[in-house]
């Protein structure tokens, strides 16, 4: 919007309203600072909760894979064919045999729930979800055979165990004798603990080789899973759409929608909810510049007067008073992204030392899943909320522009 010189040079002097003409500056300093505080809300509620689902899919999918080719029964028979028939779909880029079991774990007294993972050896140390994640002790000495695992950090707290501990994992279903089905008890010896960030899997996740886990779990030569990966998680389902026909009535496949279905359902639907009411700060904001916007006008009334019988038109009225609110607005939005970028900067300090100052554990890893505050800034979000702001900020000034253009200057000269 271009502006003559001296229709800037109003705008400029009704942006910083005069002696007697506190209460209005009030007004729009209060709305500039609703609307900071609006677009702020909104960058950084908007922003944790895309680090929530980019966080939980990276360790999600990192560790279980875009899907899984799984047998009935928690076992996939003929599972050499099924990984061949697999590793040759196109689309596919990694297909890994699993076993993943609910066992328990026990040592120095006491006992935890555990979720037994065997996996080949040179697949263990090539995952990167837990290879760069060993907090302790080293992923090299899980070789078949050797009765060394790995375990997660909230499962090593929970048993009080260390690398080198020895504990032992029960197997319910062990050997059938004639007095009923015994328990088998192994022990396996800790040789790396790890912290994916996901307080489930940090709390149950035992890593095995998975010759060990067939010994373990009396499998033989099965597995009961095959882990998939693909070059597009998002159409994983086109992509393994050739492979469950020929695995059918042998094996079924689920992806990472499926498995985590409820998760990222919730997640889209807190996002959306989040984004809506937040957006009524938003509009809160807008309505203060409106009403600033007004009471300029109502107090500016006879120097409009003035200006039109000096020349000014209605279209540059309507011009100086836009600029005036949207500027206003303009000025907010990029007070709000400086405040929101700053504080998801610093976001885990906030935390800490909110905790600090309350006594309260506000991120509890066992709550929240993940155990740090996650983070992910979208730009064509940021764009969305700016320009969204910057419009609603428009919108407002509409109606005191035209007020303002359509003001009569015999009537008000006449009466004041």
């Amino acid at each position: 919007m271009i502006l003559s010189r001296y229709e800037r040079m109003i705008a400029r002097r009704y942006l910083l309203p005069g002696k007697g003409e506190a209460f209005i500056f009030l007004v729009a300093g209060i709305s500039l600072v609703a609307v900071m505080l609006g677009v702020a809300a909104l960058v950084i509620v908007m922003s944790v909760m895309n680090g929530f689902r980019a966080e939980l899919f990276d360790k999600i999918v990192g560790l279980n894979g875009h899907a899984v080719v799984q047998g009935y029964n928690g076992r996939l028979p003929q599972w050499q064919d099924a990984l061949a028939k697999t590793r040759a779909t196109p689309g596919v880029t990694s297909a890994i045999p699993l076993i993943e079991q609910p066992l328990f774990a026990s040592y120095n007294g006491r006992s935890e729930f555990i979720l037994v993972r065997g996996m080949r050896a040179q697949d263990i140390r090539r995952n990167s979800v837990i290879g760069r994640k060993v907090v302790m002790g080293s992923l090299q000495g899980l070789e078949p055979g050797s009765n060394v695992i790995a375990i997660g950090s909230r499962l090593a707290e929970s048993l009080g165990a260390v690398v080198g501990s020895q504990i032992t994992i029960i197997n319910p279903q062990g050997p059938a004798t004639p007095f009923g089905t015994m328990l088998r008890t192994v022990s396996f010896t800790v040789g790396a603990i790890f912290e994916i960030g996901v307080y489930d899997y940090d709390k149950a996740y035992v890593i095995m080789p998975i010759e060990d886990a067939q010994t373990l779990l009396l499998l033989g030569d099965n597995v009961g899973m095959i882990e998939v990966q693909t070059n597009d998680a998002d159409k994983v389902s086109q992509i393994l759409a050739p492979l469950a026909e020929q695995l059918q009535g042998k094996a079924e496949i689920r992806d990472w929608r499926q498995l985590n279905s409820q998760l990222f359902q919730a997640l889209a639907v807190e996002r959306v909810a989040m984004f809506t009411v937040l957006s009524i700060i938003i509009l809160v904001a807008v309505f203060n510049i409106l009403s600033s916007l007004i009471m300029l006008v109502r107090a500016k009334t006879r120097d409009i007067a003035i200006l039109r019988t000096m020349g000014a038109t209605r279209v540059g009225l309507i011009r100086i008073f836009m600029v005036v609110g949207t500027t206003i607005g303009a000025l907010g939005v990029l007070a709000g992204l400086l405040l929101g970028f700053i504080f998801l900067f610093y976001r885990q300090g906030v935390v800490n030392f909110v905790q600090l100052v309350t006594g309260q554990n506000l991120w509890d890893p066992s709550i929240r899943y993940l155990t740090e505050l996650p983070s992910k800034t979208d730009p064509v979000e940021i764009t969305v909320i700016a320009l969204m702001a910057l419009i609603f900020s428009f919108l407002a000034t509409l109606y005191p522009a035209f007020k303002a253009a359509s003001t009569d200057p015999v009537q008000v000269l006449r009466y004041e």
